[in-house]
């Protein structure tokens, strides 16, 4: 075991001690007093950690926090601290430590990642041209964050995001997302006593449901789902409006292209009725080649420390690594914490993994000060 790795390990009463101040720091996306109390702690966790205050950026009420040191352009530390669990939600799943488990709202996703990240710079001599770039809007979506995200991604060598592993593994490619909403209208008739004279939206909307569902393509890994719908008022009136929202997943960027223009190209079945389709990409695939040197790195590094084999896998969430990779910057996801149950009952994190992954974070990063990897068509820092 490395000096780091040992440093680390014995750093874990401290490290448990800070994730426990911020799983009890509750903080829902869309409660921006609740988000801004959590940053204050991450802000004051980085400082003692680093040694240096973070810069407050504000999005419409919504903060972010920046740290650079020197400057700052090789590696890029990104996590969020916004969670799915409202406030309150500490009464039923409190923060325990118990069995080798941690658990607590938020822990796994990704609070326990944001502390690994301090901890680990924390064991470092050298942090000339190292970011970091934690967010409180990635669970909705990263409105305010995603220009800055972007932003940082483009100016930077290489990044890592501290997002939960997937059952130990990292994350080597995710799928990118698109969302769309159709919108139909047609006309109200009674359905007694003259429904031919009505455009049934729920029949052009059932129409429309099964030529979305044939755009999708298993073998290329593309899904194409329609999930909430509605349409009509009451039992005995020909619906003349109809609402459907699709969630739209690829693995590559053409096939994001490919879906987005079926999608804008769909047509009314119905005489009489009319569409209109709203949204699109959102979030392009971070695709294995965006990852696959800094996985190499991430696995000689993890052997060197004599923690044996890591795995690394594709999955189909998305998460703000999909908007560096989307900017041309080589990512590496899921450097966070091991464990499960992200949003659930039963989220956790595996203590005894904590402060290891910590050593890989550091690890990697220490690697990549010293060498940062060359991005075609960019000045290497």
């Amino acid at each position: 075991m490395t000096a780091i790795a040992t440093a680390l390990e014995a750093g874990l009463p401290g490290l448990l001690a800070d994730i426990e101040e911020l799983v009890r720091t509750e903080s829902p996306s869309e409660d921006l007093a609740a988000v801004a109390d959590c940053a204050r702690v991450v802000a004051g966790l980085g400082t003692r950690l680093t040694g240096a205050a973070p810069e407050w950026l504000d999005g419409s009420g919504r903060p972010a926090l920046r740290w650079r040191f020197g400057s700052g352009d090789r590696v890029l530390l990104l996590g969020h601290f916004d969670t799915v669990w409202p406030v309150g939600s500490l009464a039923g799943h409190p923060f325990e430590v118990a069995g080798g488990r941690l658990t607590g709202p938020g822990c796994f996703d990704m609070k326990a990642g944001v502390v690994q990240l301090f901890h680990a710079l924390s064991v470092l001599d050298d942090l000339d041209g190292v970011s970091v770039l934690l967010t409180g809007d990635e669970e909705i979506g990263s409105p305010t964050s995603r220009t800055l995200i972007e932003a940082e991604a483009r100016r930077t060598g290489a990044v890592l995001v501290l997002e939960a592993s997937e059952a130990g593994a990292l994350k080597t490619a995710r799928k990118g997302v698109s969302g769309y909403e159709l919108n139909i209208t047609g006309r109200a008739a009674h359905a007694g006593l003259e429904p031919q004279r009505g455009v049934n939206t729920t029949t052009e909307l059932a129409h429309q449901v099964l030529a979305l569902s044939a755009l999708a393509d298993p073998v290329a890994g593309t899904t194409v789902t329609p999930t909430v719908a509605s349409s009509g008022t009451t039992r005995n009136t020909v619906p003349d409006a109809a609402r459907l929202l699709v969630d739209v997943r690829v693995e590559t960027v053409a096939e994001q292209a490919r879906v987005d223009r079926a999608m804008q190209g769909l047509a009314p079945v119905l005489a009489g009725a009319s569409i209109e389709l709203a949204g699109g990409p959102d979030r392009p695939p971070l695709q294995a080649s965006a990852s696959a040197e800094l996985f190499e790195l991430a696995r000689s590094r993890y052997a060197e420390l004599g923690f044996g084999p890591l795995r690394g896998v594709a999955v189909g969430g998305g998460s703000d690594g999909n908007l560096t990779a989307g900017a041309g910057t080589p990512t590496l996801d899921g450097l966070g914490a091991v464990g499960g149950g992200a949003h659930a009952d039963d989220e956790h994190v595996v203590v005894a993994e904590l402060p290891r992954r910590a050593a890989l974070v550091a690890s990697l990063v220490a690697s990549l000060v010293r060498e940062p990897l060359p991005v075609p068509g960019r000045v290497t820092p």
